[in-house]
């Protein structure tokens, strides 16, 4: 045996008739195809049910799978403490599973234990799966700030355990799409919002997780979702299988989107090697970028490779052009992998001889020395673009109307505290944002006064 099947579900309180007290009566459509989803998986009599929830203990670094002999958990959070879920643990699945993650060197097991109940977006899925089936065994998996590609490693590892135990399996992805689709909604409306639901809704249709795997962090970021990392968990389970997947509904009318989802296994389809595919095409694309790329950016990439591979700082080449020999100016080096940060080094005045010299030298900060992120792997080099940014002087304003976030880097000071962003970033969209980003970077106050710099860049792509 192997994975049976997967589902797509969401997690509002309110689905459940003791919280909801009537409202769940306007999510009509997502608690009917809720329960036909659970009898769905209920009609495979699984032994194991694995759920991937993004409100459980989540890390910068690991993803987490809870251990012990189980969990119990209420709703008294949402005003119905005397509806309780009980799950019992798998715990043979679970050491089987956290020896297949040390196995595929995946920052992930039993580690970090902190919380003792079990969350909503556990307890949900169950709710309604208890209604259809009475004995069951439970694995469950959080999320973490690594990249996809992680997350899709740790399905593929779960049904990799599966089929070695041949135990009967089924997935569930427990997520919300955005909850930024109204103005009058949780966190108000974004434009990604939609765009992320629609691209959500799409690849279930179709089941196409390469969809999925394509959507841009920007998107996910401005959309305010939790359910993109379980989504794409759950494509790690399904891959390399056929499946047939259906989308039974798509609703939002509270400003939060909530698909629901079914994808059954019907054979093996090794042209479904979704992570494969995505891969492939970032690292054609970043060869393009490269052959394309200018001097700055060039430079910035034969320094951070270098180093990645040497350990060693890269000698300035002798064939530069004029401007980055005979020019200082200060610079900031920004890597991305897959559309998201991996790290950003730079200063707001020359600190070397020449702009060649600052590029080579934070290109290496940015790729070994971001305190927010691990050092970049010689692995990751094909999936990393690079941008370098060249700074004019800072010069001081007097108030936010002198800022203008696509034109305009900030510069907030308190005292010896300060924050720096640069311009132009997507998903910051006003001054008002830029100020508050930089008061968090740099560890300033909310009623701290503060005095503002602003500055122009030279983007390099």
């Amino acid at each position: 045996m192997s994975v049976l099947a997967a589902v797509a579900v969401p997690h509002p309180p309110l689905i459940i008739p003791q919280v909801g007290m009537g409202r769940e009566k306007q999510i009509q459509s997502t608690v009917d195809s809720y329960n036909k989803v659970m009898e769905f998986l209920a009609s495979f009599n699984p032994e194991t049910v694995v759920i991937a929830s993004p409100h459980m203990e989540t890390y910068a670094d690991y993803i987490h799978v809870a251990s012990g002999h189980g969990a119990s958990g209420s709703f008294a959070q949402f005003g119905a403490s005397d509806v309780r879920i009980e799950a019992s643990y798998d715990e043979g699945f679970i050491d089987e599973l956290c020896d297949e993650f040390k196995a595929k060197d995946l920052s992930a097991g039993k580690l970090g234990h902190k919380m003792s109940e079990l969350d909503h977006a556990t307890m949900i899925p169950m709710w309604f799966l208890n209604k259809y089936l009475s004995s069951y065994k439970v694995v469950r998996i959080g999320i973490s700030g690594l990249d996809i590609c992680d997350h899709y490693r740790v399905g593929k590892a779960v049904s990799d355990v599966a089929s070695r135990l041949k135990r009967k399996v089924v997935f569930i992805g427990s997520g919300d799409l955005s909850h930024r689709l109204l103005d009058d909604g949780p966190y108000g409306f974004n434009e990604n919002g939609p765009v992320f639901d629609r691209t959500i809704a799409d690849s279930f249709k179709k089941s196409d997780f390469n969809l999925l795997l394509s959507i841009p962090s920007a998107i996910c970021d401005g959309a305010g979702e939790c359910g993109f990392r379980p989504f794409v968990m759950m494509a790690g389970v399904l891959d390399r299988k056929d499946i047939d997947g259906k989308l039974l509904s798509y609703e939002g009318p509270f400003g939060v989107g909530y698909a629901v989802a079914s994808f059954s296994v019907t054979g093996d389809d090794n042209n479904n090697n979704y992570l494969d595919k995505f891969l492939d095409s970032v690292r054609k694309s970043n060869d393009k970028s490269k052959a394309n790329g200018d001097e700055y950016t060039s430079l910035a990439r034969a320094s951070m490779e270098h180093y990645v591979k040497t350990q060693s700082m890269l000698e300035r080449p002798d064939n530069l052009p004029s401007d980055l020999i005979k020019k200082k100016a200060a610079v900031f080096v920004s890597l991305k992998k897959f559309g998201a940060l991996r790290g950003c080094i730079g200063s707001l005045a020359p600190t070397c001889d020449c702009v060649a010299d600052e590029i080579i030298r934070f290109a290496v900060n940015a790729c070994s020395h971001d305190p927010r992120f691990e050092p970049v792997r010689e692995d990751e080099l094909p999936y990393i673009t690079v941008s370098v940014d060249v700074l004019t002087s800072p010069e001081k304003i007097s108030s936010t109307d002198e800022l203008d976030p696509k034109k305009y880097g900030v510069i907030v000071r308190s005292g010896y505290k300060s924050g720096v962003l640069l311009p132009d970033l997507e998903g910051v969209d006003t001054p008002q944002e830029q100020i508050r980003i930089c008061r968090r970077k740099g560890g300033i106050a909310d009623d701290e006064s503060v005095e503002l710099e602003r500055f122009e860049v030279i983007r390099h792509f």
